[in-house]
């Protein structure tokens, strides 16, 4: 390299730092700002390192409302619930998570779609699981849950099987549920058609988990060199998997499967993206299922009270009151589904202790935020604006007390119904609890979500005994990287003992 090449070179290296080191100054009427101490940087290793204790480091510097600087993006966070609503429901002209989403499912799922249009889509999956077809979606997972539970378990035996509880959560929810949307082997069902549902899902589901376990890197672009070869192969063999030409033959298809196809084919899609969109599906709808049934079952196994609680109520409303026996009903009616004031009680403790999105937005114009307490903020365009309900409302000592510990009956009143009244500042809380986030994008699929996780337990409940591997097990750690994707997952599995219950 010649010497004039060489300095050109410098030049423009001191005119990048000199951009780099250039800091963002705040304007009258703007949140703290805070760019920590590394130029463009800023504070993205320790956000990606631990997201909720550093967000909580810059509460109690700022309050709840403050600007940092992540890897060259100015991010707003808002940690007042009382506030939410401002933000969850504003105009897609003026707050839109669109962007965000759409660069997530290229850098994730390679999965670029021409002319996407959330709410577009979002209308037309509405029907299938939430209305007109979630009873028919609740029956087929029942099905399937006792096709997978029931049809691996029994054919082991009634001695003790020895697993981790995530793995054994994750596969069976997952299996069930890939079942239920993408249809099975045969209809009518055989005892082989049965068999190769379950070695079938159980492939999806091993080659799917392969990609979760990615899914944060993905998510970053933090990929080592190992990690993108393998990324690149378990898409392939997803894409293969869930092929809208394989899935052609498959029988009892769900609605929001022949809906969603429907919606790609319009668009223009062709069908090696459709099988991209169709594997981000199956992330969506099923990636947090299995976690959730992963701790709701570790707090009960870990505290007594609790389980004796859930099994005195299922004993009252299932075990008891319903004819035939549950062991032999075909379908759990939504009224049985409707009537677990406990079990929901145990599932939104659950979700309040282990649920850990961002609800995050795009400014697209220079807005003024208004606030609850009558404060207002101007926000830039082009920043971005995130919400952490993990922090606050669900685990706010103001609102909860002893935030960080399970209590089964939190969200139960003394008489026994759904607790609602939950206060800050004096205040009663519209939203106390946000798992599924909030506005125009909450989750379609809550209630086929909260169906399915009460039907496994309850099965499980009712044809397994369940134990912990050891008396002294201790709930794991979260796995800090998953702080964003929804439902955490820990840092390792626990083990469990298992075996089928003589009915």
């Amino acid at each position: 390299m010649s010497w004039a090449a060489l300095l050109g070179l410098l030049a423009v290296l001191l005119l990048l730092l000199l951009l780099l080191s250039r800091r963002r100054a705040r304007r009258p009427g703007e949140p703290p700002l805070d760019t920590g101490s590394i130029p463009w940087l800023g504070h993205a290793l320790e956000f990606g390192r631990d997201a909720a204790s550093f967000l909580t480091r810059m509460k109690e510097k700022h309050g709840d409302i403050f600007t940092v600087l992540v890897g060259g993006r100015y991010v707003t966070v808002l940690l007042d619930p009382h506030s939410y609503d401002t933000v969850v429901w504003e105009l897609r002209t003026r707050l839109d998570f669109h962007p965000y989403a759409v660069f997530l499912m290229e850098r994730i799922f390679d999965l670029q779609l021409p002319n996407f249009n959330p709410s577009e889509e979002k209308a037309r999956m509405k029907p299938t699981l939430m209305h007109r077809d979630l009873q028919t979606l609740t029956e087929a997972m029942y099905t399937n849950l006792r096709t997978v539970l029931l049809g691996d378990t029994t054919e082991a035996g009634s001695d003790w099987q020895e697993t981790g509880l995530l793995e054994f959560s994750y596969k069976f929810l997952l299996c069930a549920g890939y079942l239920t949307l993408y249809g099975v082997e045969a209809s009518p069902r055989t005892h082989e058609s049965q068999a190769q549902d379950r070695v079938h899902s159980a492939d999806v589901f091993h080659t799917f988990r392969q990609l979760d376990l990615l899914l944060p890197k993905l998510a970053r672009g933090s990929l080592s060199a190992g990690d993108k070869d393998h990324a690149c192969s378990v898409k392939n063999r997803l894409w293969k998997l869930l092929s809208p030409a394989r899935l052609a033959s498959r029988a009892d298809r769900s609605s929001w499967l022949e809906s969603y196809l429907r919606h790609l084919e319009e668009m223009g899609v062709s069908e090696d993206m459709q099988a991209r969109a169709l594997v981000l599906q199956l992330w969506a709808t099923q990636g947090n299922m299995g976690p959730t049934a992963f701790w709701f079952l570790l707090f009960l196994l870990k505290n007594p009270e609790a389980l004796a609680a859930v099994r005195a109520e299922l004993k009252r409303v299932v075990w008891q009151a319903e004819k035939p026996p549950v062991s032999q009903m075909t379908t759990l009616p939504q009224k049985v589904l409707d009537n677990m004031p406990v079990l929901d009680s145990v599932l939104n403790e659950t979700l309040r202790l282990t649920a850990a999105p961002f609800i995050t937005r795009e400014v697209m114009a220079d807005l003024a935020l208004p606030m609850a307490d009558g404060r207002e903020f101007s926000l830039r365009r082009g920043d971005r604006l995130l919400l952490f309900p993990f922090l606050s409302p669900q685990k706010d000592p103001e609102i909860y007390t002893e935030p960080e510990v399970f209590k089964y009956n939190r969200f139960l009143n003394p008489d026994g119904s759904e607790k609602k009244d939950f206060y800050k500042d004096g205040k009663r809380l519209k939203n106390y609890n946000m798992p599924w986030g909030a506005g125009h994008n909450q989750c379609l699929g809550k209630s086929y979500a909260v169906n399915s996780i009460k039907q496994f337990v309850v099965l499980l409940l009712t044809h397994f005994d369940l134990e912990l591997g050891s008396e002294d097990t201790e709930v794991p750690e979260f796995d800090l990287s998953r702080y964003g994707f929804g439902l955490m997952q820990p840092e390792e599995d626990v083990s469990i003992r298992y075996r089928t219950k003589k009915l």
